[in-house]
């Protein structure tokens, strides 16, 4: 027999809505979860490694040869070697410190003394991060070119770091607060 209009409609009413099936949902959720970890590419972060030197009780008759020390000041970057005092003197340029002529004068130095590995940077107390940064960068290596490719090659990657001595102290003096820090 045939339901009247009415009654159709009242069976409509009284139907339970549909359920939602969630597992199909988190299985999808966790593929696309698996699948994106796998492929993200994770950026490598680069660090550099310093040596702190060990607390030092008696004093140590440094080996003969260069000891060379890159003074980080205001107004200039000054290469010194410990025993002797300034080597070079390389002023600041309009743009801030002459980073090319410090590369440069550290090439000449490597040219004489290519099995030299360390140096110390003395920074003045208010010295700008980067400025440190980009001092120790070209303290560590130098790019030149070959052909279309850059290359990075060594200069002294073994730094150590201090602070500098006062403008008026005699070359080659450490500061008196304090051995440098590596």
């Amino acid at each position: 027999m045939r339901r009247s209009y009415a009654n159709k409609k009242i069976a409509r009413r009284m139907k339970k809505p549909a359920e939602l099936l969630l597992v199909p949902m988190i299985d999808i959720f966790t593929v696309l979860v698996t699948f994106l970890l796998m492929t993200a590419v994770f950026s490598r972060t680069v660090i550099l490694q310093m040596n702190l030197p060990a607390a030092q009780t008696e004093f140590k008759e440094p080996p003969p040869g260069l000891q060379m020390e890159i003074l980080v000041r205001k107004d200039l970057l000054q290469v010194a070697d410990r025993n002797t005092g300034p080597l070079a003197t390389i002023p600041n340029i309009a743009s801030g410190p002459d980073y090319d002529g410090l590369t440069e004068y550290l090439k000449r130095v490597k040219a004489k003394y290519p099995e030299k590995t360390d140096a110390s940077i003395l920074l003045e107390p208010d010295t700008a991060y980067d400025t440190v940064v980009q001092v120790m960068d070209h303290t560590r290596v130098f790019e030149m070119k070959e052909g279309i490719q850059t290359i990075q090659a060594e200069l002294f990657p073994d730094i150590s770091m201090g602070d500098a001595p006062a403008p008026d102290a005699p070359a080659g003096a450490t500061p008196a607060a304090g051995a440098p820090h590596s």
